[in-house]
């Protein structure tokens, strides 16, 4: 069912005593996301998420996570989202309310190179990739070591495949890089799993210095799992210029307690490409026929991007450090995302 903003901020006035909205702003349907978004602020200036889910699965699935991040919330050097109040839905499943989290999400492609934010998302993926594992299955999160993942990339391309949409060219050099065994031999890493600009808020005591930039929260933990620390870079290596890059990373082997394995970033760019496979693959299980073919048009540009290069090749040359600013939304610290989530 579709809710209207008002209805969620009614759920929220019921999950949280003493929440009296007095406004509220919805985020945009999309088709095939999981939840119902609204913004919330209450008689005392107070500003609210509330999060519904809009199938049963989704609804599991939010259990499980926010129960991970009950155990990650005081383990991390950064904010999760935390709620402070529930509301059964009468469809099944409970919406989730949570205090809102100010930052601005990170626009991953004007990421300036150098100490500042780049070094400091470096330092906060790798805290997040040291936390103790057994958290993640405490929480009832999936663990898959390096040869089972590597076959569900296997089994999900050859998914694809069959739908006649993913270019010949393209599966065959997948194909190649998820046949080599020498390319997947990482330790199982507790893993954020969907790691976009969207999911990192952002803050900046100056605007025009960028080492004045921290990470104040990631949000977006449905995907969480103990798999291949590479996927939390997929994003990263795919939109992020070289030179900001290479700072990411270089901040993230140096706070890493395990030191990263020689193939993680080439693993990311895999993984950046093979985002791709699957979005189709959700796009056909949902008879999307708008997504497909979105999807099926994407797909052709990479191959025709990609023709005759590999994945470990580098990326287009370095472009010069953009500014702080130029980093994050351009919108001020109190403007809700579009993508917040749990």
């Amino acid at each position: 069912m579709t809710r209207t903003p008002l209805a969620l901020a009614a759920l929220a006035s019921v999950a949280v005593p003493g929440l009296d909205p007095v406004a509220v702003e919805g985020t945009p349907h999309v088709p095939g996301h999981q939840f119902e978004v609204a913004f919330i602020e209450d008689t005392q200036h107070r500003r609210w998420v509330v999060r519904a889910p809009v199938t049963a699965a989704a609804g599991a699935q939010m259990d499980v996570t926010m129960s991970l991040l009950g155990l990650l919330s005081r383990r991390l050097p950064f904010s999760v989202p935390m709620p402070k109040g529930f509301v059964d839905l009468k469809e099944g499943g409970r919406a989730a309310v949570y205090p809102y989290m100010a930052g601005r999400p990170l626009y991953f492609a004007h990421l300036p190179a150098g100490p500042g934010i780049a070094a400091e998302l470096g330092r906060a993926i790798a805290a997040l990739h040291n936390v103790d594992r057994a958290l993640f299955d405490e929480a009832g999160l999936p663990t898959y070591d390096a040869d089972t993942y590597r076959t569900r990339r296997l089994s999900d391309l050859d998914r694809a495949a069959a739908t006649g949409h993913v270019p010949t060219a393209l599966l065959a050099r997948w194909e190649r890089s998820l046949e080599d065994v020498s390319l997947w031999r990482f330790a199982p890493t507790p893993t954020h799993g969907d790691l976009t600009g969207d999911q990192v808020l952002a803050v900046f005591d100056d605007d025009e210095d960028a080492a004045s930039g921290r990470i104040r929260g990631l949000t977006g933990w449905e995907d969480a799992k103990v798999a291949d620390p590479a996927d939390d870079f997929a994003a990263l290596v795919t939109q992020a210029p070289p030179a900001a890059f290479d700072t990411v990373l270089e901040a993230y082997a140096h706070a890493r307690v395990d030191r990263p394995d020689k193939h993680l970033e080439r693993r990311a760019r895999l993984a950046g490409e093979l985002t791709l496979v699957s979005e189709l693959l959700t796009a056909v299980g949902s008879n999307d026929q708008s997504g497909i073919e979105a999807c099926a048009a994407r797909l052709r540009k990479l191959d025709a991007d990609t023709f005759e290069e590999d994945l470990d090749q580098e990326s287009a040359p370095a472009t010069p450090a953009a500014s702080p600013a130029a980093a994050v939304s351009p919108v001020d610290d109190d403007t809700p995302s579009e993508t917040p989530g749990a």
